[in-house]
């Protein structure tokens, strides 16, 4: 329980903008790639992302011009290998695969990795964040869904994971299945995993939620509540904080897909950074930082996802 404690409270949050909040606006969370974007809810819209482009525009151009030459993205500092600062390192910085990502975009951008701000925000700010300009982009283990494209536009999928449950191990909860009966279950508020559990919960209370979804294993190591679901990737990282707790079922519920979240309408930023995911899979960045950060926790080896573009 140190580690995640110790996380919560480092770095400055976005704050909620006036109507935004837990509105179902950012309706999921994480997610994870294979083949192409995640398809969580629905097979019928359009969610393949815009082919590459290194060409500058409107909007590409608007950040290059400002007075402070960074890229302004939208981070967790709490997701354990994900974007998380460890507290044994000197410094704080933040690590992880996507905050490795982040870097890799502000390289493309800026020429230089470090010209990259980070924004914390909570699980069910990520749109609102987007959309009042918050940041350019979100970069925080995102599912990409049909419904959340009505609001942002996303990359091409970069990892591809599944909704799972995570328990103590000594409990009698065997996965996404009956035994969560009369269970207290938690999940992050505008996440995937509550919008699964309102649709099908088995007879378990699903009213504790959470604006991080990190809280919700704080809430799990306090007694409050006997199960959390989230995705899988992201459970892998806490059940490597906490040996107490472990991914329970043999595999995920659903499959889905983490994008790079931006604003609607900008499609160059979009194009750059499908560019940007094409040179990393290629080149082996992405490989090295998955080795790095996600390889030991993860129970079958993952791939970089092939894309799947609309033009």
């Amino acid at each position: 329980m140190g580690i995640a404690c110790a996380l919560t409270g480092t770095l400055v949050f976005v704050l909620p903008q006036q109507g935004g909040g837990d509105d179902g606006a950012d309706r999921g969370g994480p997610g994870v790639t294979v083949a192409s974007p995640a398809r969580a809810d629905a097979d019928d819209c359009n969610d393949r992302s815009l082919r590459p482009s290194s060409k500058d525009g409107p909007t590409i151009d608007a950040i290059k011009n400002r007075k402070v030459k960074k890229l302004v993205v939208g981070v967790d500092q709490n997701s354990y290998q994900w974007g998380y600062r460890d507290p044994n390192k000197k410094g704080g910085e933040l690590e992880g695969f996507d905050i490795d990502l982040a870097h890799k975009i502000a390289e493309e951008i800026f020429g230089d990795p470090e010209a990259v701000k980070f924004r914390a925000i909570p699980t069910n700010q990520r749109i609102p964040a987007i959309k009042s300009g918050q940041v350019d982009m979100v970069v925080r283990t995102m599912t990409i869904n049909c419904q959340r494209l009505d609001d942002v536009d996303f990359s091409t999928g970069y990892f591809e994971t599944g909704q799972q449950v995570l328990a103590p191990k000594k409990s009698d909860i065997t996965g996404y299945n009956d035994t969560l009966k009369g269970k207290k279950v938690c999940s992050a508020a505008g996440s995937i995993a509550l919008e699964q559990l309102e649709k099908k919960n088995f007879g378990a209370d699903i009213s504790t939620t959470v604006p991080n979804q990190l809280d919700c294993l704080v809430r799990l190591q306090l007694g409050e509540v006997d199960a959390v679901v989230t995705d899988s990737a992201l459970a892998a990282g806490q059940a490597a904080q906490d040996p107490t707790v472990e991914l329970k079922g043999e595999e995920p519920f659903t499959t889905e897909h983490y994008g790079v979240a931006m604003k609607k309408g900008s499609d160059d930023l979009v194009r750059r950074v499908n560019k940007v995911l094409d040179d990393y899979r290629e080149d082996g960045g992405w490989q090295k930082s998955y080795d790095k950060w996600l390889a030991g926790g993860l129970s079958s080896k993952v791939t970089p996802p092939a894309p799947e573009y609309r033009d």
